[in-house]
């Protein structure tokens, strides 16, 4: 049994952070300083201009566009939201949600978004 085993044991879910990022994560053009910005989200501190593209909570959607301050919350603490892409504004999030949308029907999975990225992810 390895240190982190024991940690998580002891403190469970807080070794996890706030969210996890799918492998091939998609950013926003404006976005710089990515790693600091994955950083941020991952331990909870604020950012005012950014939206992530989050694996939806419900059955019936897909994909959602939230705030970063979202991920704050203590839901989000005990249950990491999966994040497939990052924007700097409402409008580039919805373009990102977009171009995964037109990847994943080039690729042939109409309609199914998550599917396209699952497959995607384990393939790289």
């Amino acid at each position: 049994m390895q240190i982190n085993d024991i940690w998580e044991m002891f403190w469970g879910m807080r070794l996890r952070g706030f969210c996890r990022f799918y492998k091939n994560l998609y950013w926003g053009d404006s976005i710089k300083m990515h790693s600091q910005v994955k950083w941020r989200l991952s331990h909870g501190r604020g950012q005012f201009t950014i939206y992530c593209i989050k694996r939806a909570d419900s059955d019936g959607d897909q994909l959602e566009i939230i705030h970063s301050a979202f991920l704050q919350q203590k839901y989000f603490r005990d249950n990491p939201a999966f994040i497939y892409g990052i924007a700097s504004s409402y409008k580039e999030a919805l373009d990102l949600v977009l171009k995964i949308t037109e990847e994943a029907l080039e690729a042939g999975y109409e309609g199914r978004i998550l599917d396209y990225l699952d497959d995607n992810d384990t393939k790289k």
